[in-house]
């Protein structure tokens, strides 16, 4: 890699800026520009500048529109609400209307939110609106569901964002990542089923080194971890409570059947792991 060198006789200063500016492919970048802390630690180590970015094209692919993407971008969008609560969040193609109480309790003022919708297969009002959205000084911050978006389209909307410091995130089909993107950030989400969280982000674009691996989040509304923690809880106790009593009783019975104490004993403790 060829390497920058001040001129002669500038200050050791003016070097150092010079070679802070350059960035190895083999190394997570700086950001460039502004940015917004996630609300998850471990998605925030892996992205440039540990954040989303503000005036940059985010784009997320995920597998159903409506599923993950509140979980993933409300924490940003509550503290953006807490530090100018007089700027609004624009919603542009929502596959469904917000559910109030849902985003009440991810800490969202359901006020402050606005819904632009289409008609069925019109993307080139969606684009105008989303363009619109990102230009209008009472907005801070625009999600809109782009499915048929081209790269062409998205570049576009890159430039207005840029232009007006706004955050915005685009939603799109698994499918679109067959196709060239000008985001900086592009995101694949895709829902698991885990103690440890309900969403696996993947990586796709960055300006850093590819990861190996997908970040697991957990994106569920504290209290309902809390509850689901809790029923794990219940779950464990019974079956601690069940084994020392029956398997004594049974392990000398015949597995004859399926339909044999033992089998039933067992479909009840896999019952319980279920819940």
């Amino acid at each position: 890699m060829p390497t920058l060198t001040a001129a002669p006789g500038a200050s050791p200063d003016f070097a150092y800026a010079l070679n802070a500016q350059v960035w190895r492919a083999g190394e997570l970048g700086s950001a460039s520009l502004q940015t917004l802390p996630t609300g998850y630690v471990a998605l925030d180590t892996v992205l440039p500048g540990d954040g989303w970015p503000q005036g940059a094209l985010i784009e997320i692919l995920q597998p159903q529109a409506g599923v993950h993407e509140w979980g993933l971008a409300a924490p940003a969008l509550a503290a953006l609400q807490v530090e100018a609560p007089g700027g609004l969040t624009v919603l542009v193609g929502a596959p469904w209307l917000p559910f109030g109480p849902a985003l009440g309790a991810r800490q969202l003022n359901m006020q402050r939110l606005l819904s632009v919708q289409g008609k069925l297969g019109d993307a080139p009002s969606l684009l105008w609106a989303t363009r619109e959205a990102l230009q209008c000084a009472d907005v801070h911050s625009v999600l809109a569901w782009l499915p048929d978006a081209r790269s062409a389209h998205l570049r576009r909307l890159q430039i207005a964002a840029h232009a007006h410091n706004k955050l915005l995130f685009v939603f799109r089909p698994p499918r679109a990542q067959q196709e060239s993107s000008p985001a900086p950030l592009r995101l694949l989400a895709e829902g698991t089923v885990n103690e440890a969280g309900n969403l696996l982000v993947h990586v796709l674009k960055r300006r850093g080194p590819p990861l190996a691996a997908p970040v697991l989040l957990d994106t569920r509304p504290a209290r309902l971890s809390a509850l689901l923690a809790a029923s794990r809880e219940r779950a464990r106790q019974k079956r601690e409570e069940l084994a020392p009593i029956l398997l004594p009783s049974l392990v000398s019975l015949p597995v004859t059947s399926p339909r044999s104490p033992i089998h039933a004993l067992l479909d009840r403790i896999a019952h319980l792991d279920h819940h």
